[in-house]
């Protein structure tokens, strides 16, 4: 097992400590042997004089020793000093009988309706075809029909009475118009012109304009498709839509959305942005 430098050095610093006491050498203890007592006797009388009486002393009794075993004087406990009381906080004031609690701030709303924003977020490469998730939105919707040759300025038009009527309702813009294409012949087509809206919270519907109700877009999972191009070209997108589907085996709704990222003002305009949404079955 392999361990540290630091882990062995005391391993080893532990080893040696314990080699150093087991290593048999005794140690004799050497007794000192207490100083045996001086005898003493009196002196003698120089020549001539009388001896002198010395009084006797009483003996002294040795002290009796104290054993190792018996404790000794113990000092006296130190007492803690005084406790200082700590701050007591004060009880909650309570309203007095049959008023209620303040009630506590209400949070402000940030959020701001964006007229910009597109059902699936930002697009990615242009190239790409993307499976999206599409979020149903509130929206204004007006019923037209059109031939081919007039579609782009039936849908300009349904979109700019819509705006209208939004302004006039005090709807917020919430996203950029749609088209929902709900039949197709060989002379023209039927379309769902819709404007998406933000609604008040608990407000009751507006009074809108006929022909215009209140709705929501298509929601769920989706196929799309991106044309920047002028609007008359976009037949070629749908050439490119149909060749992807039979080639994947996919079974799409009859229905197809468009999503006009640009404004209609120009057919002719080469940077005119539109999604198209396919959804499968």
């Amino acid at each position: 097992m392999r361990v540290s430098r630091r882990y062995s050095r005391i391993c080893v610093l532990a080893l040696a400590g314990l080699t150093s006491l087991s290593s048999g050498t005794v140690f004799a203890q050497t007794r000192v042997a207490p100083p045996t007592a001086v005898e003493s006797a009196p002196l003698a009388p120089p020549p001539g004089a009388s001896p002198v009486q010395m009084p006797s002393v009483p003996a002294q009794t040795p002290p009796v020793p104290v054993p190792d075993s018996q404790p000794g004087p113990q000092p006296a406990p130190t007492l803690p000093g005084p406790v200082e009381p700590q701050p007591v906080q004060p009880p909650p004031t309570l309203p007095p009988p049959g008023q209620s609690l303040p009630a506590p701030p209400a949070q402000q709303q940030t959020g701001v309706p964006d007229p910009n924003a597109t059902l699936a977020g930002k697009r990615g490469d242009s190239s790409d075809i993307e499976e999206v998730m599409l979020a149903a939105k509130s929206v204004l919707l007006l019923p037209g029909q059109a031939s081919w040759d007039q579609g782009f300025q039936r849908l300009s038009e349904s979109f700019n009475a819509l705006r209208a009527e939004a302004q006039k309702a005090g709807l917020p813009v919430a996203g950029r118009p749609l088209s929902l294409f709900v039949e197709t012949t060989d002379d023209g087509f039927r379309f769902e012109a819709m404007l998406p809206v933000a609604l008040p919270a608990g407000s009751p519907p507006p009074a809108l304009g006929p022909g215009v109700k209140l709705s929501a877009s298509p929601a769920g999972r989706a196929l799309r498709f991106l044309h920047v191009a002028p609007y008359d070209d976009i037949d070629s997108t749908y050439e490119t839509i149909t060749a992807y589907l039979e080639a994947k085996s996919i079974a799409v709704k009859d229905a197809f959305l468009e999503e006009y990222v640009s404004d209609l003002k120009d057919p002719g305009d080469p940077n005119l942005e539109i999604n198209v949404y396919v959804q499968p079955k």
